[in-house]
């Protein structure tokens, strides 16, 4: 049975900005089985983070892992590393065939449903380095990912399908902020892992 359909690609043309969208990296009956065995094998944590000197739980759950226990930190929260297991290690080795690079860390996200959300970011963090590639692969329900340019603030929407691959690279991280926002509607679970290079 195919697992990869590395000939589906989708380039946006966007200024700034590098952006592949591989629709079904993965086959649907691979998806649902990964996204049951992420949702009950990973560590999930509810951590707070502090918006405008306010405490908050972040609306999502979240898990690291990643290599020689490299910490990686955003909105004020440090995260330290598990160690890969055999699950992440089988999507990280189909990813990297697809995107050419060897990641060292995967930050993974629990959206339990459409409460749950991500506001306007970038991955930009100085641990990154310049023009970090993020590998982002989707299980689970379908969410719209959002895209606005720093400058311009053009925007560009995207779905995102289960089993699928986004890829940002290049200047995308100094040119343009993501998110992934809250729905009203009755939407089911997704986990999404985003994989990336700790300098």
């Amino acid at each position: 049975m195919n697992l990869l359909f590395p000939q589906e690609k989708i380039v946006f043309n966007l200024p700034d900005a590098e952006i592949e969208y591989h629709p079904s990296l993965f086959n649907s009956e691979k998806s649902n089985e990964l996204f049951e065995l992420l949702k009950n094998e990973i560590p999930w944590q509810h951590d707070e983070i502090t918006v405008y000197g306010k405490k908050h739980l972040q609306p999502r759950l979240t898990s690291l892992f990643g290599n020689d226990g490299k910490p990686y930190g955003y909105s004020n929260i440090i995260m330290q590393p598990n160690r890969w297991n055999p699950l992440l290690m089988f999507i990280k080795n189909e990813v990297e065939v697809i995107c050419n690079e060897n990641f060292t860390t995967v930050l993974l996200n629990y959206y339990r449903d459409g409460k749950d959300s991500n506001g306007w970011h970038a991955d930009n963090e100085k641990e990154l380095g310049r023009n970090p590639i993020i590998a982002s692969v989707s299980f689970g329900a379908e969410r719209v990912f959002q895209l606005k340019h720093n400058v311009t603030n053009q925007r560009q929407n995207i779905n995102l399908e289960n089993g699928s691959l986004l890829v940002m690279k290049g200047t995308t991280q100094h040119f343009w902020k993501h998110q992934i926002p809250k729905s009203s509607k009755e939407i089911g679970a997704r986990i999404n892992l985003t994989f990336r290079i700790i300098k």
